[in-house]
């Protein structure tokens, strides 16, 4: 039986982990996890979601706040782990990858060699794309760049954010996991450099500039950016009188729709004050679907707009 040590933080990794404790051909012995975090409004120490899995499961967990530090490494040897899974962790010390017998093998949100990087299925829905998936491959020292194992492929909808691909991806990664461990029990799993490919997009972590909508941009532009980013950590603007939106959903006009009363100007506000709010872009008017202004709650724009004063638009 495989003895394995699975390493991840979010809920995205408890699907993949709650998988591999169902499989008999492996045992999962330890968790390393990320150290509790104040949470909430009274800052109260929260365990992260993979910790409070393996809790329920009766799995150590291991919370390093070093992976260099000899004593983890020490402890993290003695469960003599034969693999290493890792799902959205942080970078691992040769040290630490290279330590089980059959190395350490991670599972990326993206189809690889494209979006390496923290933030995979943000940037693809940022770039627009209709199609993205999961890799599972070998670690090695640069980040994201080991040998391909297996890849599945999943389609973006038109109407799919960063919340909805989220949960598809998670899905999908479980199933990726299993098989991927499955083959590498069997002695049968692929070991395949990965593509060089002409054009390559990063996944660099995101920053709350990030979010900012740049009204100099297209319309269809700046609707992948609020897709990539909802519902967190989302996109949002400052209004004319400097109070700050987000901006949840919104979509570009149709070309006929997109002329505007003054198509010159970018970052110009529209609304007729009680069913669209709208802003030109650099390229067509871009249409505020789901916002919420600071200190409110998140609203459909037809209910935000029956308390709003469209006078302060401008």
């Amino acid at each position: 039986m495989l003895r394995i040590i699975f390493m991840g933080t979010p809920e995205f990794a408890v699907p993949t982990l709650e998988t591999l404790l169902t499989w008999p051909g492996c045992q999962v012995v330890a968790v390393v996890t990320a150290p509790d975090k104040p949470a909430g409004r009274g800052r109260q120490l929260q365990a992260s979601a993979v910790k409070q899995s393996a809790q329920q499961h009766q799995v150590p967990v291991l919370q390093p706040t070093n992976l260099k530090a000899p004593e983890f490494q020490q402890e993290l040897r003695s469960y003599a782990a034969d693999l290493q899974v890792v799902v959205a962790f942080r970078m691992l010390p040769e040290a630490v990858w290279n330590m089980p017998r059959l190395g350490s093998i991670n599972i990326h949100a993206s189809l690889l060699p494209q979006y390496r990087g923290a933030a995979p299925i943000n940037w693809a829905l940022i770039y627009g794309d209709t199609r993205t998936g999961v890799t599972s491959f070998f670690l090695r020292h640069e980040i994201d760049t080991g040998n391909l194992i297996y890849q599945d492929a999943v389609d973006i909808a038109p109407e799919d954010d960063f919340g909805s691909l989220y949960e598809k991806l998670k899905a999908a990664g479980a199933g990726l996991a299993l098989r991927s461990v499955q083959a590498i029990a069997a002695g049968t799993a692929p070991s395949t450099p990965q593509p060089e490919l002409p054009e390559l997009r990063p996944a660099p972590k995101l920053h709350k500039e990030t979010g900012r909508l740049d009204f100099q941009q297209s319309a269809p532009a700046l609707a992948n950016l609020v897709r990539g980013l909802s519902p967190v950590p989302t996109a949002f603007t400052q209004l004319p009188d400097g109070r700050t939106l987000k901006v949840f959903k919104a979509q570009p006009l149709d070309d006929e729709e997109a002329s505007g009363p003054d198509a010159s100007t970018p970052g110009r506000w529209f609304t007729d004050g009680r069913h669209y709010l709208r802003v030109q872009t650099g390229n067509g008017l871009l249409d505020l679907l789901d916002v919420q202004l600071e200190g409110k709650k998140r609203l459909p724009v037809a209910e935000f707009l029956r308390g709003f004063n469209a006078a302060t638009l401008g």
